[in-house]
């Protein structure tokens, strides 16, 4: 890969049994042409005569034996079989997808009710990085179950991953609360959290490497493209659920019990998923790695320690991963963040904005996916990240001036600076779920302004003295709250906050957006829409970016990899970039806005990654559409 651009020696040389004579009966049906019957399967395109010897025939699928390089030694699948495969595979992925979002679409709602006790604050930050631990121990799913699926094949081992997933959510619908069971409720949370990311650790790999290894090469983006789209499916099936319980019960109802919905569903879904993934049979490439005795016994080995293996792997970290994952959480996690936490934007006109760039992505996925069937994958991918590198800072600031046009103005109009000493601030970033309480003055002035979206400056004041927050022209006296409980802090911060805002009020400083929804009718969606218009125009650039990068992401990881070792060396990469990167990017982003005090600083961290990215994909990503990954 990095020294091999034409992938020559990547897609057999890592093979160590590659020079071993096969077995007598495959050399004595590579003698001669055959005509057998093999079920499910047609007859392809026929590569040119000097391109290839004759057909075998292993486990009922047809084979080329001993391709050159450049031809395509895969099976030609009729279109029937590969719809199957393809909605079978996108089917629980969906479901698995569901399972993941619905948590981060309820963690407002389940933060007060699993936190108690915490600051508002740093219960959201906790809830956020609950939401991250899933994304934490995916790399270990992908490690467990890359194995199994390289070793003993891919449909049993995404067959487990989806059943662990689905009794997680449902377990999760089952949950206690703090005021139950106190401390152990926030435990037993996180312990079906991560259960839900070790799952679906192993997940991803396995339906796009089964989807890749049926489709034929002149088409493997377009039918991995589904696989792609079932994300967003997924997302969309967790919010729709969610609006549809909040809509039928009430808030108060839904805050209470409703919540839990939208998990213990997921048991049905569960069902027919696991119903649907046994009709399958096995990979054709695996069949044929298994028929000639090729199964990879020592997968880690070969992945990570073998250099021309690790290579690739570094180089779908670096080159695709990283930048995915902030792309695409970015585009519609932190977006979503922002809008709320932010700008103070009514959670039902941001569940209305979501939903409509959500049903965009969908056809953007298959679009973009099957442009990399045309002009290649690199181009493709290429223009997602850098699409989202012109946007990220603009972007925002478009978003802020459309979404809450008095807080844009007040920021220009009005500026607030925070005067404390440096000594008492700190970086609020808690990685572990509440030993820390931001109590200082410091701390719970910059933690008030940040709650309330607004931006500021930080001077340093006189040592030992309490902070104070200018806003304009007027000065309010901080508190401190240190060494007293968890419960007298929260009673501290929250007095001041609301000693403060009505000094933010008269600097115009706005407590909510302007034009929040009113009911749920078609004339207050269609309003919604008219009246943040240039929010849904963003986010729209936003989500072309991510699906411009998503789309044929699945063919070309497949393709970077060679098949004994397939499903492990792809999965790793890939959930470090979404699991780590992606999925600790709002936690991130929230603490350095912060810390800073401006609501867009955060924003260097995916600006760096995405850069960082594209330069090495640029350099040494080489293209990868013509692979043939059946050799």
């Amino acid at each position: 890969m990095l020294g091999s651009p034409d992938g020559k020696d990547d897609a057999v040389g890592e093979n160590p049994n590659a020079n071993r004579p096969r077995n007598a009966s495959v050399r004595a049906m590579a003698r001669a042409p055959l005509t057998m019957p093999h079920s499910g399967l047609t007859t392809g395109p026929a590569p040119r005569p000097s391109a290839t010897k004759a057909p075998c025939l292993i486990g009922g699928i047809a084979y080329m034996t001993e391709p050159s390089v450049g031809a395509q030694g895969s099976p030609a699948v009729s279109p029937a079989k590969l719809r199957q495969v393809v909605l079978a595979s996108s089917a629980g992925t969906i479901f698995e997808w569901y399972d993941f979002f619905v948590y981060g679409a309820l963690a407002s709602v389940i933060a007060p009710l699993f936190f108690a006790g915490l600051p508002d604050a740093q219960a959201f930050v906790f809830t956020l990085l609950t939401f991250a631990v899933g994304f934490v121990v995916r790399p270990i799913g992908a490690l467990v179950f890359g194995k199994v699926g390289d070793s003993s094949g891919r449909k049993g081992a995404f067959l487990i991953t989806i059943t662990i997933m689905g009794l997680a959510t449902f377990a999760i619908g089952l949950l206690p609360t703090a005021d139950s069971i106190g401390i152990w409720a926030p435990i037993l949370l996180v312990a079906m959290r991560v259960l839900q990311g070790f799952a679906l650790g192993g997940e991803y790999g396995g339906a796009a490497i089964y989807v890749a290894e049926h489709a034929p090469h002149n088409r493997r983006g377009a039918a991995t493209g589904w696989i792609q789209v079932s994300a967003a499916f997924g997302l969309l099936g967790a919010l729709a659920v969610v609006l549809a319980v909040r809509a039928s019960i009430g808030e108060d109802a839904f805050k209470a019990w409703g919540w839990r919905v939208p998990f213990l569903v997921s048991i049905g879904l569960l069902a027919i998923s696991v119903w649907i993934r046994l009709q399958l049979e096995e990979s054709p490439a695996f069949q044929k790695l298994k028929a000639e005795g090729q199964l990879s016994k020592r997968a880690y080995h070969e992945s990570f320690l073998q250099w021309r293996n690790l290579k690739i792997v570094l180089l779908a970290l670096l080159g695709i991963m990283m930048a995915q994952g902030v792309v695409w959480y970015t585009g519609f996690f932190y977006t979503q963040f922002y809008l709320e936490r932010v700008l103070k934007i009514d959670s039902q006109t941001v569940n209305v904005l979501l939903i409509a760039v959500v049903l965009l992505s969908a056809p953007l996925y298959i679009f973009f996916a099957r442009l990399s069937d045309r002009v290649g994958r690199k181009p493709v991918l290429l223009f997602g990240m850098l699409l989202m590198l012109v946007l990220y800072f603009p972007g925002f600031d478009y978003i802020t001036r459309f979404g809450n046009p008095p807080l844009a103005e007040a920021t220009r109009a009005t500026p607030v600076a925070v005067i404390a000493d440096p000594a008492d601030c700190t970086f609020q970033l808690d990685l572990t779920g509440g030993a820390h309480q931001f109590s200082s003055s410091c701390d719970i002035a910059k933690g008030a302004l940040a709650s309330a979206g607004v931006s500021y400056a930080t001077e340093a004041g006189a040592p030992g003295a309490l902070a104070r927050i200018r806003v304009g022209g007027q000065e309010i006296e901080s508190v401190s709250a240190e060494g007293m409980a968890v419960s007298e802090v929260r009673r501290v911060r929250g007095d001041f906050e609301k000693r403060l805002r009505p000094v933010l009020d008269a600097a115009g400083y706005p407590a909510a957006a302007p034009g929040p929804m009113q009911g749920w009718s078609w004339s207050e969606i269609a309003r919604v829409f008219r009246e943040k218009l240039g929010v849904l125009a963003i986010m729209a650039l936003f989500v072309v970016a991510g699906c411009a990068l998503y789309g044929p992401q699945a063919a070309t990881l497949v393709e970077l990899f060679p098949t004994r070792i397939r499903y492990t060396a792809l999965s790793l990469p890939y959930h470090v970039g979404t699991g780590w990167f992606g999925g600790l990017l709002p936690a991130i982003v929230f603490a350095i806005n912060t810390a800073t005090g401006q609501i867009n600083a955060g924003l260097w961290f995916p600006v760096v990654v995405t850069a960082i990215a594209a330069t090495v994909c640029l350099v040494f990503l080489p293209e990868t559409k013509d692979r043939d990954i059946h050799a």
